[in-house]
């Protein structure tokens, strides 16, 4: 279908749809509109972010709620408030000409009283988070039970949040006859079995292939060293002046310091995490729509809300722990038929996952090398003189204008270009005329391999930790905790040795102090983790002993299981108790995970 005209939209509707200035239906509009507005029936849509999903179940629920009642008639559940409200937003301008419909955001970060006095004055749709949701039930603030069109927005990225039970708690409030509409941008596992457990024969919608990534978007991605992961990223900035980007990390702390480097390095940037207020995270998203700040540096959970159509790229500063989430990330580019690029930054140890990721997005991903500091001269003085060129003449500076000339005029063309264009160029090539290579090349082990990075043992300390995987760690999670805690660069921490109840690291001896220091009564959620100094180096390359008196929970007492969660940095409380660590000596053999 060509146009909105044709998809049964009422009057009201195609008014707003005027106004807003939308032409043409997306595939995904086309192809899920009509099927909602004849048919009462569940829907699973897969379609990337970006492409409409918004107005495909938007449109149909404003037309079959009835606006003269005041019941909650319509719910709408999405993973994040940035999203919960532009989606509240989005359904107030699409039902600007239909009288009486109310609709009402329920998020965390806001009052839960204002929100429950809107609900009471009459909101037939009711868009919401779902803890906060949950809240308002348990608190009897909201009545769900004569809900008709119940919406799962970002399906796959809620539940990859753990909202799998409270959606179970809020869907058993609702009722049974209603039609349940599932939109995401990829289909795991999780999405299959909610869609089976509470949907019934729904109608399946693709636009594209199953979990793959849009077409308006390139990838690419550059292989360097950890330490020069962040050099890295600010020659990939600046060999693209006109750069609008998304800067994705994986974890809070590594996003506020990488936003905060940016900053200090003179870039415009600024930093989208979940310990931002809300105030301060509506005063980021308004700067970056305003282009404000070009590099916005974001984890994957504050992103879900970012709506910004002319993103020109999205850089994968680090790549998220479930490869499925990159999907998402590439998804904030190549918008309402945009072209975008996706770039990955990765390591040795991390380019086995760009075969993952391909499989994923059934897409190839270019491997390209960092500029070098000459090519981003050269591109940054031709960018200057297309802007001189380009920029229009303010008619201002005309009475001036002979004095100027009167300084300048003892210049001929030539040199006055060549000044002109030093005053800017001059600072790029002072900083990158010496600048090194940041490219690496060759691959891994696999898995359980290690890095082609270079250690010299001689140089480095083997230190022992009383974690191991009874604690439900591998040597990846291990490292990832490591980096995070003594803020060091991935390759500065390296055979990492994973047994039953402890295990072994390497650090570059010029760390050493650091360890040690950082790990002095280091406790977490009241458990002390302790790093000693081992006395012997790692076997064979990798494996390792270490003397110590006492280790773990000490001889026969008990912790509680942790789980280490890459997101947040933290541990999370398992539902096991883990068994005596035991004291003593460390033995060499039981289950070992090693890299």
């Amino acid at each position: 279908m060509n146009t909105f005209q044709e998809l049964g939209l009422s009057e009201e509707i195609l008014q707003a749809i005027d106004d807003m200035g939308f032409e043409t239906p997306s595939a995904v509009q086309a192809k899920t509109i009509p099927l909602l507005l004849e048919k009462e029936t569940d829907v699973v849509s897969l379609a990337q972010t970006g492409t409409g999903k918004t107005a495909a179940f938007g449109f149909p629920m404003l037309q079959k709620i009835d606006a003269k009642s005041k019941i909650t008639q319509g719910l709408i559940l999405s993973p994040t408030r940035e999203l919960c409200l532009q989606i509240t937003q989005e359904l107030k301008n699409y039902s600007k000409y239909i009288k009486g419909i109310n609709v009402v955001a329920i998020y965390g970060g806001a009052s839960i009283t204002d929100q429950a006095k809107n609900v009471k004055k009459g909101a037939q749709i009711l868009v919401a988070t779902p803890g906060r949701m949950q809240d308002m039930i348990r608190r009897r603030m909201v009545d769900l039970s004569r809900v008709e069109y119940c919406v799962l927005d970002e399906a796959d990225e809620m539940l990859n949040m753990g909202f799998f039970e409270d959606i179970t708690a809020i869907l058993s409030n609702t009722p049974d006859d209603k039609s349940t509409w599932l939109f995401s941008a990829t289909m795991p596992k999780e999405v299959a079995t909610i869609a089976k457990k509470f949907m019934y024969q729904p109608e399946e919608i693709t636009v594209g292939t199953k979990n793959a990534g849009t077409k308006n978007v390139k990838h690419e991605y550059y292989q360097v060293s950890g330490r020069d992961r962040y050099p890295a990223l600010k020659r990939l900035a600046d060999a693209h002046p006109d750069i609008f980007s998304v800067v994705f990390c994986r974890t809070k702390r590594d996003t506020q310091r990488v936003a905060e480097k940016l900053i200090e390095d003179g870039y415009n940037a600024g930093a989208l995490h979940g310990d931002l207020s809300q105030n301060q995270r509506d005063m980021v998203m308004k700067s970056f729509r305003n282009k404000q700040i070009q590099m916005l540096v974001a984890t994957d959970v504050a992103a879900r809300g970012i709506d910004v159509d002319n993103i020109t790229h999205v850089i994968n500063y680090q790549l998220p722990d479930e490869i499925e989430t990159y999907t998402h990330r590439s998804g904030r580019t190549g918008r309402a038929g945009n072209k975008g690029v996706s770039m990955i930054i990765v390591t040795s140890s991390e380019s086995r996952k760009i075969r993952t990721i391909e499989k994923i997005i059934q897409s190839k991903i270019e491997s390209k090398k960092i500029p070098t500091g000459i090519e981003i001269c050269e591109t940054q003085l031709y960018h200057l003189a297309q802007k001189i060129h380009q920029t229009q003449i303010n008619e201002e500076i005309t009475p001036y204008l002979p004095k100027v000339e009167e300084v300048l005029n003892d210049l001929s063309k030539e040199e006055l270009i060549q000044r002109l264009v030093s005053v800017e160029f001059a600072r790029f090539h002072d900083y990158y005329k010496n600048a090194k290579d940041l490219n690496t090349s060759g691959g891994n082990r696999g898995e359980g391999g290690r890095d082609k990075v270079k250690h010299n043992k001689k140089d480095s300390t083997r230190f022992f930790i009383n974690v191991g995987a009874r604690d439900d760690y591998n040597w990846m999670h291990l490292k990832d905790f490591l980096k995070s805690t003594l803020s060091l660069d991935q390759d500065d921490i390296f055979h990492v040795d994973v047994m039953d109840s402890f295990s072994f690291f390497n650090t570059p001896n010029s760390q050493k102090d650091k360890v040690l220091e950082t790990f002095t009564e280091f406790q977490l959620d009241g458990r002390y983790i302790n790093v000693e100094v081992s006395e012997k180096a790692p076997r064979g390359g990798g494996g390792g002993r270490g003397r110590r008196k006492n280790f773990g929970g000490g001889g026969g007492q008990r912790s509680d299981r942790k789980k280490f969660n890459n997101n947040d940095g933290g541990f999370d409380r398992g539902k096991k108790k883990r068994r005596d660590s035991g004291g003593g000596k460390p033995s060499g053999f039981g289950r070992r995970s090693r890299r």
